[in-house]
């Protein structure tokens, strides 16, 4: 027996629908009712083709009305809108959008596909701007497009940092455009992890997209050509695009007693039925469940309403169907990087109170010795007994969306994260290498559900050294040119084994490289000699992209934009270096090897993969006192003009990329345990500091005793170090005065005297100084011969060794002994 089978909606879910419907069944009579005047058109290419990457408008459309009702037999009414539904009787009120006729659809069975539209909140003055848009359809589309070929705007301004919103971004760049994106998140992509996000922002930056995060617009004024922002400033702009987020198109099922789910999502069993087992529903519009962790959201993505489209056909004709859920797997190309993810983030699983790992690696996207390697920063998030994946994110110019598949599938498979490494995946040089980086992710995952290593998380660095923790790098010198963790002492993995003497055993260790693998390798190491240590996950690769301040000053952002300067007169003496394939630190490496050897002046352009080096050989030149001169980042690669020595600018209205800035720090090594000495050092230092400047205290030897707190826990000590304890004076109300300190009568009266004069006493000092940022570190050697442990010292201290003072004092502007 026939049925009629009326579906409301077309595009993605309402389109497989109607096709799976006809395929499975000749007899039924399928009614396909759009709003629109395009039922089947790739809304996933509607930005590319405002960006003329797409350069003809018909390649949007997958199907026409016509195309559909000869091949499929369906009866394919556009521009008709359902108004409502009489479920009693089964049957829609549909109207004609152009005559305004309204027509009753009896049915059998009725699909809603009508998708999700632009969230459009109520700010003050945008119903007025008519150079605001949004994009969901065609129309959309072209009056975006009309606007940019015919207005010829400057400027654009995108508020949203989705997906959308970085698509349209980029596209409107393409077309000359300068474009500010404004969010009022801490990140762009928010389905990605900060760390992960963070690389796509630079890189965003340096194609010239300005990027203004904590921000909102509280109005908009001038019809839309100004713009008062949340954080009181007005911005000047010559178009909008709305992209902020969509909302179910729910009004239908709504005002029908259909049951309602997260964020108004109509609610569908597995079968995709409603709460009316007559009414299905597919697409955005509906309430899904989280296919890793099981809770209910929605995800506006084109696979799940194809998907569902077909499933629901399926079940129509008694087939048996489940949908079980999403991973939300996504994928999003911002000029050179593409960033791809499935599954959970890691703000998901922290908010849901899931135990989990959480592992970074960045392997090549293919085998290094062929041209064109670049690498792909790859987390891994999994459970640490079970070993079940929750999900994956990876960021890379190259690879990163066969990687991402791949673990999308193996969650699919229900294998573990050891199990990665068992895949046999497909290798030869030019796409992939004998380990390809999903085995990477694999092995990697296995060491820590083996418990072969420990992990310390970018987050639980700066918490790990500020407590007492010591750091080393074991990478060679010349790489922490171009940065090092803060307190870390450099120890180069080929010298770790006969520098074991200056690891100290009873301080919490942790080690660090450039991504993780030789500090895996150092952990291993150290364990089997008897240390607890742990891997800083990801080496400082993954760490420092979360160091560096965000910047959302506007004039900041302006300041990271590359401006590419004619060539000066040395153009003859430039020299080339290829470092495409080198992995990080390669590149950086090969620059300094090669500027060693080049004259004063000589110039030398580097073409990079790593997507990194951008940020690296910016440090390294603001280190090394040599001048950046142009940098730009394109078609895949980094290119980099790098001039030996500090140069003017070429162009006298162009910043100089390379500082040239005195130094401003200031250092002090305190050796002196005096109360005198001690009052002067900190009042030097708070002064250093309410000028702005970076002040690291280093207290050594007798100087330690202004550290120890007065009411220290109980520490077991043995012999001399019990007795330097006793002999020592405990905290700064024991400290005695250099001069005239007559058995302690001295120390009282210049503490009276400083009261009645009302100067900060020596505990406000210091106080004081840590509350202004200046960094009291112990030394650890002085540490060990005098028999103090760090229980005895106050809160705040680091610790570290010369090496660490010697870092701060070579950015120092001035170095004092006391």
């Amino acid at each position: 027996m026939s049925k009629r089978i009326v579906i409301v909606g077309g595009v993605a879910g309402g389109a497989s629908a109607a096709a799976r419907l006809r395929r499975l069944n000749e007899q039924d009579e399928i009614i396909l009712v759009e709003r629109g005047e395009h039922v089947s058109f790739a809304n996933c290419g509607l930005p590319y083709y405002i960006g003329e990457t797409i350069d003809s408008r018909e390649k949007l459309f997958l199907q026409t009305p016509k195309g559909i009702q000869q091949r499929f037999n369906i009866d394919v009414r556009t521009l008709t809108e359902v108004t409502a539904i009489d479920r009693e009787s089964k049957q829609v009120f549909s109207r004609n959008v152009i005559t305004g006729e309204v027509v009753q659809i009896p049915y059998d069975i009725l699909i809603l596909s009508p998708g999700a539209r632009p969230v459009v909140p109520q700010i003050p003055g945008i119903t007025s701007a008519d150079n605001l848009f949004t994009l969901r359809n065609i129309p959309d589309t072209d009056r975006i497009k009309a606007y940019v070929d015919h207005q010829h705007p400057k400027h654009a301004t995108v508020i949203g940092a989705g997906f959308i919103g970085l698509e349209m971004a980029e596209n409107l760049r393409e077309r000359g455009l300068e474009v500010t994106v404004i969010d009022r998140g801490t990140q762009i992509l928010n389905p990605l992890d900060p760390e992960m996000a963070r690389p796509v922002e630079e890189h965003m930056r340096l194609n010239g997209v300005e990027l203004r995060l904590n921000e909102g617009v509280e109005a908009i004024m001038e019809g839309g050509r100004l713009l008062q922002l949340a954080s009181g400033t007005t911005f000047a702009t010559d178009m909008i695009i709305l992209a902020i987020g969509v909302t179910p198109e729910n009004e239908l099922a709504r005002n029908s007693g259909l049951e309602l789910g997260v964020r108004g999502a109509v609610k569908v069993t597995a079968t995709l039925q409603t709460s009316d087992p007559a009414i299905y529903a597919v697409g955005d519009v509906i309430e899904v469940r989280d296919k890793v962790q099981g809770f209910e959201t929605m995800v506006s993505l084109a696979w799940g309403a194809n998907r569902q489209g077909r499933l629901a056909a399926d079940h129509i004709n008694g087939r048996s169907i489940a949908y079980e859920g999403a991973l939300g797997t996504a994928i999003i190309k911002t000029f050179g990087l593409t960033s791809a993810l499935t599954g959970n983030n890691e703000k998901t699983l922290k908010s849901l109170g899931v135990p989990y790992e959480s592992i970074h690696i960045h392997p090549n996207s293919h085998a290094g010795y062929y041209p064109g390697a670049a690498p792909i920063a790859i987390k891994l998030l999994f459970s640490p007994q079970t070993g079940e994946i929750f999900g994956a994110q990876a960021v890379g110019s190259e690879g990163a969306d066969k990687r991402i598949d791949v673990i999308a599938t193996a969650i699919r498979g229900k294998l573990r994260a050891d199990e990665l490494a068992d895949i046999e995946l497909a290798y030869a040089p030019p796409y992939s290498s004998a380990k390809d980086p999903v085995n990477m992710a694999g092995y990697v995952a296995s060491n820590v559900m083996e418990g072969m290593v420990k992990n310390l998380q970018w987050y639980q660095v700066d918490d790990f050294t500020r407590s007492g923790g010591l750091i080393i790098d074991v990478r060679d010198e010349v790489e922490r040119l171009a940065g090092y963790i803060p307190g870390s002492i450099n120890i180069p993995l080929s010298e770790l084994r006969n520098r074991l003497a200056e690891i100290p055993s009873d301080q919490k260790l942790a080690v660090s490289c450039q991504v993780g693998l030789r500090g895996y390798i150092a952990a291993r190491m150290l364990m089997q000699y008897g240390y607890d240590v742990q891997n800083v996950d990801g080496g400082y690769k993954t760490y420092a992209v979360m160091a560096i301040d965000r910047g959302v000053d506007p004039e900041g952002e302006k300041k990271n934009r590359i401006n590419v300067p004619e060539v000066s007169s040395l153009t003859e003496q430039r020299l080339m270096l290829d470092a495409c394939g080198l992995q990080c630190p390669g590149p950086i490496l090969k620059v300094y090897e090669t500027v060693k050897s080049m004259e004063e002046g000589q110039q030398l352009e580097i073409v990079a993969t790593d997507f990194g080096f951008a940020a690296d050989i910016r440090q390294w030149c603001l280190k090394t006192q040599n001048t950046l001169e142009s940098l730009d980042v394109s078609g895949g690669k980094v290119q980099a003009l790098v001039r030996k020595g500090i140069q003017k600018p070429v162009e006298a209205d162009a910043a100089p990329l390379t500082s040239t800035a005195e130094k401003e720090g200031t250092s002090m090594v305190i050796f002196s345990g005096d109360l005198d000495k001690a009052i002067a050092s900190f009042i030097i230092a708070s002064g250093a500091a309410a000028m702005g400047k970076q002040v690291t205290m280093f207290f050594t030897f007798w100087g330690l005793n202004l550290l120890r707190r007065e009411q220290a826990p109980e520490v077991h000590k043995k012999g001399l170090d019990k007795m330097f304890g006793m002999m020592m004076p405990q905290g700064t109300r024991k400290l005695s005065l250099s001069k005239m300190n007559m058995g302690g009568l001295g120390a009282k009266l210049i503490r009276h005297t400083m009261k009645r004069k009302n100067v900060d006493s020596l505990e406000q000092l210091m106080s004081g100084a840590i509350h202004a940022g200046v960094k009291l570190m112990a030394c650890t050697m002085s540490m060990d011969i005098m028999g103090i442990k760090q229980e005895e010292l106050i809160a705040g201290v680091e610790f570290g060794g010369v090496a660490s003072y010697l870092g701060a004092a070579e950015d120092s502007g001035v170095n004092l002994f006391i």
